[in-house]
């Protein structure tokens, strides 16, 4: 037996990543499968974005960029981050990489060391505790509460809170619960952060652009005392529907900068210059990024207002996001609840444990679909639950 990396050969797999895998190839031999497993916009990324790229590749821009990304766009990110989310940060100071999930890597990897302890927040994305661990950290959960509204509280966050703990990570607009941070979630955690001088935050800001009526989006970076530590991650995945393009970044203070792009230098040289102009366009996409949101909008009203005619399921009303985080009262554990769902109601969702959300039996449903397909799965799912 050859002698691998144990740490990593001894993480879990993406279960959401698996789940949207191996439901597509289910659907190859039954079509009638309504996948709603996967965070992937189904819009065409906008033309203008489109045509910008082949602009690019037709002028030959297809060579190495500067490390941190060219200028250009570093420049239209701190203009954004400055005007949009009151954010301090300079050009300098953003790192364009391939994908959101790869500058969440780097911060975690630039922030850890071997034995530290990183907070994450549950329900939230499952890639976090894996990318802790590969980082030689260790993954410590705060189990926010479905009957508390998932609000954070100050008193979670300090049980959660030894002398090695040096991260939080949290995402908002929240993958699975659509939760926006509320006003008194933003003053808990700026409180925790005065008292923890030690204690860095990763915010994952990817949804931002998906928010709906009567809630906003504030950025902790927007805290003048907190922002040098504070990295923001974002990218244009679900923004401009550019998901197979692998453009994301982040923006932090000097100091973490440095560090971060030590192991950026030596694992990825830079990103694709000719993606990177197109990312110019897209960030001034505004557009046909509202366009988008608002069809997420009425997606999210369709299965919310549907799911209230159906027994045994409750629906989180809808902030922000593309997902339904929907519980379920029929004494399952959320990972046959999703067998049963596919099984018996041609239904796919991902089982709210993988989240880690151990409480409650929810599923995550994801509204980034067609009309037609949420409408089947509601007369699906309303004829599976009234036999139970």
């Amino acid at each position: 037996m050859l002698h691998l990396n144990q740490k990593i050969a001894g993480l879990q797999p993406s279960k959401s990543v698996t789940l949207m895998e191996k439901t597509k190839a289910m659907q190859k031999t039954d079509p009638s499968i309504v996948n709603l497993t996967g965070g992937e916009p189904d819009f065409p990324t906008p033309e203008r974005i489109c045509k910008e790229v082949q602009r690019q590749l037709e002028a030959g821009f297809t060579h190495y960029t500067g490390g941190p990304g060219i200028p250009e766009l570093r420049e239209a990110i701190a203009r954004k981050l400055q005007e949009e989310n009151h954010a301090p940060y300079q050009a300098s100071q953003v790192l364009v990489t391939p994908g959101a999930k790869f500058s969440v890597y780097l911060a975690v990897q630039a922030v850890l060391n071997p034995g530290d302890e990183a907070i994450w927040l549950t329900p939230g994305w499952v890639s976090y505790p894996s990318i802790i661990e590969a980082s030689d950290g260790v993954p410590v959960a705060v189990h926010l509460k479905w009957d508390e509204d998932y609000r954070i509280t100050m008193e979670a966050l300090e049980a959660a809170t030894t002398e090695k703990t040096r991260l939080l990570i949290i995402n908002y607009p929240n993958n699975p619960t659509g939760k926006v941070l509320t006003e008194a979630d933003r003053e808990v955690l700026a409180a925790y952060m005065r008292k923890y001088p030690d204690v860095i935050l990763l915010s994952d800001e990817i949804y931002e652009k998906i928010i709906y009526p009567g809630y906003e989006v504030v950025s902790m970076a927007s805290y003048p005392d907190l922002a040098d530590r504070v990295i923001i991650v974002n990218g244009f995945s679900k923004s401009s529907a550019m998901t197979g393009w692998r453009l994301g970044y982040l923006a932090c203070s000097d100091e973490i900068f440095k560090v971060v792009m030590k192991l950026f230098q030596h694992t990825m040289s830079c990103t694709s210059g000719f993606l990177q102009k197109a990312a110019v366009v897209a960030l001034d996409c505004k557009e046909e990024t509202e366009q988008m949101r608002k069809e997420y909008e009425k997606r999210s009203q369709i299965l919310y207002k549907g799911m209230k005619d159906i027994p045994h399921v409750e629906m989180l009303p809808p902030e922000g996001a593309f997902y339904a985080w929907v519980k379920f009262d029929l004494g399952l554990d959320s990972q046959q609840l999703c067998d049963m769902l596919l099984e018996k109601a041609k239904i796919a969702g991902v089982p709210g444990i993988a989240y880690g959300e151990e409480e409650k039996m929810c599923v995550r449903f994801s509204y980034a679909a067609s009309e037609e397909s949420l409408r089947q799965m509601l007369v699906n799912l309303k004829q599976l639950m009234e036999q139970m």
